[in-house]
C-alpha cells in the first residue's frame, strides 16, 4: 500500500468503489492512489468484523440519543446515556465517534435577565432623577443587594 493508503484504508477503496460507480477502471484508479488491484480486491471481498458491526451500532446509538437531546448533548451527556442502556464504552470512543458522524452539542448561552423586549420595564417612580432634597427620600442599588441593615 502506497502513503494515502496507509492514512485510511476504508475511504481509500471508498473512492475506488466510488470511481468505479462513474466508470473509471480500478486500474487507473489504484494506480493513482498508490494502492495495488490486490489489496483492493482483497480488502472488497473481507467480510464484516464484529468490532465493525459493535461499531455501526454504536454510531446508530449515539445518534439517536444526539437527535432524542435536540442535537444538544455532547459526548460526556452521550456517554452517560450510553452507559445506563448498558453499553461498555470510554467517553473518547463516543467523542471520537461523534466527530466522525459530524455531531457536536450546542452551548447553552445564559443570557441576562434585562434584554429589552423580553418583560415588562418595571415603573420608574424616580423618573431617573437621582438627586433628593433630603436623606432617605430616595434610594437607588442594583438588584443584587441593598443593605438596609435587617437580616443576615
Amino acid at each position: 500500500m502506497g502513503e494515502v493508503a496507509a492514512a485510511d484504508p476504508v475511504q481509500v477503496a471508498g473512492v475506488i468503489s466510488g470511481c468505479a460507480e462513474q466508470n473509471i477502471p480500478h486500474t487507473l484508479t489504484c494506480r493513482v492512489l498508490g494502492v495495488s488491484e490486490s489489496w483492493f480486491y482483497k480488502w472488497r471481498s473481507q467480510p464484516v468484523t464484529a468490532r465493525e458491526v459493535r461499531r455501526g451500532k454504536l454510531a446508530d446509538a449515539i445518534r439517536y440519543i444526539f437527535d432524542a437531546s435536540g442535537g444538544t448533548y455532547g459526548s460526556p451527556k452521550v456517554w452517560i446515556t450510553l452507559v445506563r442502556q448498558g453499553w461498555r464504552v470510554s467517553v473518547n470512543t463516543v467523542a471520537k465517534l461523534m466527530a466522525e458522524l459530524g455531531l457536536a452539542g450546542r452551548k447553552i448561552r445564559r443570557r441576562g435577565l434585562t434584554r429589552p423586549g423580553k418583560r415588562a420595564a418595571a415603573p420608574d417612580f424616580v423618573r431617573r432623577d437621582f438627586t433628593a432634597e433630603e436623606p432617605d427620600l430616595v434610594w437607588a442599588g442594583d438588584m443584587t443587594e441593598i443593605d438596609t441593615g435587617e437580616g443576615p
